[in-house]
């Protein structure tokens, strides 16, 4: 099981060679009432623009333990299936590697749905499967070891499907994460609307 302990280290090839600018430009054009959803250790914090009301959750107690200590934030300790805010509560939603965790990701993505304001943004960064050929059967393949040592995450996650199915109109490109194993390089950057 990949700790919180461990959890930045092992990103952090990874945030030298393109995430943290993939997470700064995605999070820049953010303003209002925003919620991330599932923030981990805090590795978006720092990359919000200032006036930004910012809401933080995280399900996992070492990770929401890691965050508070270094970066002096609230965290309600939610997971993303059960969202403790008010229908329409925001602005944007903010899912940086969450959805390949959840344990019900169309419960999750129908959450996020439900506290976006009308007209709000989902905004994301997940890896995903790959379209297809050789590295999508090897992630078919090893999805279940993989989320043993990953903290649940499933490389082989369909997320933009799950986005079309929960009836949000999506715009996203595909990107890589330099740096990181091959099952877990294949991005989407984007967002989703209702």
């Amino acid at each position: 099981m990949l700790s919180a302990l461990l959890y930045d280290t092992a990103l952090a090839l990874g945030e030298r060679r393109g995430m943290a600018a993939h997470r700064r430009a995605l999070l820049a054009q953010l303003h209002g009432r925003v919620l991330e959803v599932g923030a981990g250790t805090g590795l978006n914090l720092r990359h919000y623009p200032a006036g930004v009301d910012l809401e933080l959750t995280e399900p996992d107690p070492a990770m929401a333990a890691r965050l508070r200590r270094r970066h002096q934030r609230a965290v309600i300790p939610a997971p993303a299936e059960a969202l403790p805010f008010a229908d329409g509560s925001f602005d944007a939603v903010v899912s940086t590697m969450v959805l390949c965790t959840v344990g019900d990701p169309e419960a999750a993505v129908a959450e996020l749905r439900r506290v976006l304001r009308p007209g709000g943004r989902l905004v994301f960064i997940e890896h995903v499967r790959a379209s297809a050929g050789r590295l999508a059967r090897w992630q078919d393949r090893l999805v279940r070891p993989w989320s043993r040592v990953a903290a649940g995450c499933r490389c082989n996650q369909p997320t933009l499907e799950l986005l079309r199915a929960a009836g949000l109109t999506v715009t996203a490109r595909d990107a890589a994460w330099r740096g990181m194993p091959a099952l877990v390089r294949p991005l989407v950057v984007g967002e989703a609307r209702a």
